[in-house]
Formats: structure tokens, sequence, C-alpha cells
């Protein structure tokens, strides 16, 4: 099968790429920048602006899209909205090229994000409302889901949509909490904690990437259905920065300011669904992946 998988230089990205090349599926890349983390990604990665909707429509043809591309930091779409609006543009615009090449299978990845603040900590797939939209990124991801659904009922395009929170691990240098956290205890900087009371499902990159693979090989018996895809415990930030801290021998010292405008402050996955359908089974816990990413931070 041939999957077109857009943010593919990307963390998710470059992570599942690799592993659908190492099961043999044939795959095209696209982002808008080459990939700097694997050789063998970037040669099957195409640069495109996705924005721009004629050059979308010339990629070659593929038997499943694959969507994670976006702009994923929910306080940088707070402070420029327009980067929201990116997120939509290319949405349409992919799934205008999916349309038109008459494919039938489109994956899109939501996030945590569409279950807001409310007065639950541990949300399952149903409980996503527009009235707790906090910001402009998760309205890019709410309307997203909304259009993604459209296609299907007026294209007949199958869908899974999955819901990632706190993907941590390998190939992200972003200003992500985690990465951050690794950055500045090893340079001896001092942490911000936004929010002490915040609490959230940290999810480990093979674990994401476990469950995306899932949705492929399972897609006929699952199509047309939303999972969260997350480790379905919960962390604290303040609780990451410590263990970060301690796991570096840093001396650094940790600040606690309030919630930034946007962000979700409790969330816990409810992941039942994603274990009986898909035989979802994360493994690694936030101890483990913090390690792993703190290795591969060091040999990087």
């Amino acid at each position: 099968m041939k999957i077109l998988v857009t943010g593919s230089s990307g963390t998710v990205g470059t992570r599942l790429c690799e592993k659908l090349l190492d099961k043999g599926y044939e795959v095209i890349g696209v982002d808008f920048v080459e990939n700097k983390w694997n050789q063998r990604v970037n040669s099957v990665t195409t640069v495109v602006d996705m924005r721009n909707k004629e050059e979308v429509l010339k990629l070659p043809k593929a038997d499943m899209v694959i969507h994670l591309a976006a702009n994923a930091r929910v306080y940088n779409l707070v402070v420029d909205p327009s980067l929201a609006r990116d997120n939509f543009e290319t949405l349409f615009n992919i799934l205008e090229y999916t349309r038109q090449n008459e494919v039938k299978k489109f994956m899109f990845s939501s996030s945590r994000e569409v279950y807001g603040n409310s007065d639950k900590i541990i949300h399952s797939e149903d409980e996503a409302f527009v009235k707790n939209c906090e910001s402009p990124y998760t309205a890019s991801k709410i309307g997203g889901e909304a259009l993604v659904h459209s296609y299907q009922q007026c294209y007949d395009i199958d869908f899974i949509i999955f819901r990632f929170s706190n993907v941590y691990g390998m190939y992200d240098e972003s200003d992500r909490v985690v990465p951050l956290f690794i950055r500045l205890c090893d340079e001896g900087k001092d942490l911000v904690v936004y929010g002490e009371e915040k609490l959230l499902d940290f999810t480990y990159i093979d674990d994401t990437i476990e469950g995306i693979i899932l949705c492929i090989e399972k897609f006929d018996e699952v199509k047309n259905d939303v999972f969260n895809l997350a480790y379905g415990e919960g962390t604290s930030i303040l609780e990451v920065a410590q263990l970060i801290k301690k796991l570096l021998g840093s001396e650094n010292k940790i600040s606690i300011e309030s919630n930034r405008i946007g962000e979700v402050v409790k969330y816990v996955a409810d992941i039942s669904k994603a274990k009986a359908k898909l035989g979802y089974d994360p493994k690694t816990t936030i101890v483990e992946g913090i390690k792993k990413a703190i290795s591969w931070f060091k040999e990087k």
C-alpha cells in the first residue's frame, strides 16, 4: 500500500515514516521542509507548501492519506491565530487531494485539546464540545474533525481520527515542555512551570506510532471512528520538571507561574476504546520515556 504522510519531517511524522518503510509500505512524505533526522525518510519526502492547493493537487496518488501536518503549539496560536488558519487551509487542501484522486482512506491527527477545560479529568471520545474550545488551535482541530466527517458524508471517504496527548521522545527539539525542560536542565537554566495543578497525559512517541500503525492495519474494521492515543495516566508538569531535573542531576530552580490562556489544565485519556477495538497497549511509563528522551537528546 502506498501511504501519503503529511508532516513527514516532524516528530511524529519522522518516526511513523521510519516504521512504515521498515514494514515495507511505499511512503510519500510531504512537508514544507526537508527531513533533517533521517536520510531515508528525506529521500521519499516532497517539499510542498500545503497552503498552496495547486501544489498539493500535483502530489502523486496514494492509497491512504495520514494528515499529521499542523502548527501544533497551542500558545503560539493564541499569540498568532493566523497559524490556526494555516491548519484549516492545509487540511482542506489535502482533503481535496484525497477527493479528486478518489482516495478512500483518510486519517487525521487531532488533539486532546478538543476536550477543553471542564469539571472532568478523564475523557472518553464522545466528550468533545465546541463550548469548551479554549484556543484557535483547538478550533482548528474541532473544525478539522468536522470537515473530515463532512467528506465522509458527501464523498464516501472513510476516515479514522486519532487524538494525541503530549507526544514526546525522539526527533523533537521544539519548545514543547519535555524537550524544553531537558535542554534547559542540560544548560543549567531555570525552569518555568505554567500551572502548579496542571495535569496531563504524556505519551512516548513509540506508543503513539504503535496506535497509528494499528489503525492502518485494522482500518476496514474500525473506520469512521475516533480514538484517544495516549498513555492513560496523568502526570503533573511539575512532576515532569522534577523528574528531568533529577535524571540530569541539575541544580537549576523550578518556578511556578499561572496557567497560560488557551491551554487545557487537566486531562487524562480514556483509552479503553483503543484497547478494545485496536488492541492498543501503550507500554512506556513516564520515567522510562523521559530516560529515553534524555538519551536521544544527548546522542543528537
